[in-house]
């Protein structure tokens, strides 16, 4: 009878993975017959996926396209985390700029939304909610007028007389902006783009006469501070900032320039990729629990174990919250159980010890954790990196205050029962 025990099996480990993605998108639309009136409407569209490659690279990815000033010159855009986009945004002077004017609202000013603004995105499917950071990091566009030549009075080339005009050329940016690379110009217009480090006015001041201006479109720079990817659902978050444009609004170009739109809408959408996987070695489906140094103390001398056990270790990669489930052919209490042929059941005990790098709820680290019917202590997961190919363990063992009944005389020889561990991405 004792060399029967080598047969006390657990078909445990029966896996059922919940591939599940998730990904960060800030959407990408310009104008359109569905804007409301008097706004001018743009998107952003970002991404999380994550990337074997760079596993501690927690963060969006932003897939919008850069048009403006940052497609030609990403190289500046990348040194400063900036991205742009040109909107159809038109501002005309309502009437002549005067020489000298004692008022920079009255001339060429600049103010914009260059501090932080908080917004709060929403997954469509859950209602969850998270934080969205933008800031404006610059702005351009390229003032139209007379031949700037005639404006002075003649007698200089246009570079001369666009300085005139103004007392210095528009590639270099007043403070407390700060000057870029573009500075294009002919005889009637000058394309300009400053970036904006703080919040002020940034204005130049005419020194002669102009008759009327028009700022043909607006470019502007963006910054994003993304919430933590790892700490996401699957799925898409939506929300929207607005900004007003116009005379002590957001955007305000002084008195003299007036937009022909007076808001300024950013839609974001974020859709979040994650990527879950558990990797079982081969056979590893089949659980023999066998004593700590295996059976012979018992076949050879009649030792009856202590422990009845075995660990099973597994291979997982993971970029997001996750929790563990734990189905059973035969519950015991908050357990499963294993049943003998004859109907005598025995609990099963099964726990989990996760890879370095992934936490509970309170970001403690998951050692032994048991895994019970109801869910409870493995209902959250969360990776701080991107994990690759880590090993994790899950431990079996009949708790040894059950297993004095299953050595006496006469009591069954094998138990067995199947037990399934799940890993699912929707938390």
């Amino acid at each position: 009878m004792p060399n029967k025990k080598t047969g006390l099996f657990a078909d445990a480990l029966s896996q059922l993975l919940k591939y599940k993605v998730a990904s960060l998108v800030l959407a990408g639309l310009l104008g359109g017959a569905t804007l409301p009136a008097q706004a001018a409407e743009v998107a952003i569209r970002a991404e999380f996926k994550p990337d074997p490659a760079r596993p501690n690279f927690n963060t969006f990815e932003n897939k919008t396209p850069n048009t403006g000033f940052c497609a030609s010159y990403p190289v500046q855009c990348a040194a400063i985390k900036s991205f742009s986009l040109r909107v159809p945004l038109r501002f005309d002077s309502s009437g002549p700029i005067e020489p000298l004017h004692t008022s920079p609202r009255q001339g060429a000013m600049f103010s914009v939304p260059a501090q932080w603004r908080e917004l709060m995105v929403t997954h469509t499917a859950t209602g969850e909610t998270e934080t969205l950071q933008v800031r404006i990091s610059g702005i351009g566009s390229r003032y139209i007028t007379d031949p700037v030549v005639d404006l002075v009075g003649g007698g200089v080339t246009a570079l001369q007389a666009h300085q005139l005009l103004w007392g210095s050329r528009w590639v270099s940016a007043p403070a407390p902006c700060r000057s870029s690379p573009l500075g294009a110009y002919s005889g009637n217009y000058y394309q300009f783009f400053w970036l904006t480090p703080v919040v002020g006015d940034c204005a130049k001041q005419a020194r002669f006469n102009i008759p009327w201006m028009t700022y043909d479109y607006l470019d502007f720079a963006y910054e994003l501070i993304t919430p933590n990817p790892l700490g996401m659902s699957i799925g898409e978050y939506k929300g929207a900032v607005t900004y007003s444009v116009g005379p002590g609004k957001d955007f305000d170009l002084g008195d003299v320039m007036l937009p022909n739109d007076s808001e300024l809408l950013l839609n974001f959408t974020l859709d979040v990729q994650h990527h879950l996987k558990v990797e079982i070695p081969p056979g590893a489906n089949r659980i023999e629990l066998v004593p700590q140094g295996g059976w012979q103390s018992w076949v050879q001398q009649g030792r009856r174990p202590t422990r009845l056990f075995r660990d099973q270790t597994f291979n997982m990669w993971s970029s997001g919250r996750f929790k563990m489930e734990l189905q059973c052919q035969f519950p015991v209490g908050n357990t499963c159980g294993l049943q003998a042929p004859s109907g005598e059941t025995v609990p099963l005990n099964i726990a989990v010890s996760l890879p370095f790098g992934v936490g509970d709820e309170t970001g403690q680290k998951v050692d032994r954790r048991p895994l019970l019917l109801d869910g409870s202590g493995t209902r959250v997961f969360s990776p701080t990196y991107y994990l690759e190919r880590r090993p994790g363990t899950l431990h079996f063992e009949i708790p040894a205050s059950t297993m004095e009944p299953m050595f006496l005389p006469g009591a069954p020889d094998r138990y067995s029962g199947t037990a399934t561990v799940i890993w699912d991405s929707e938390v």
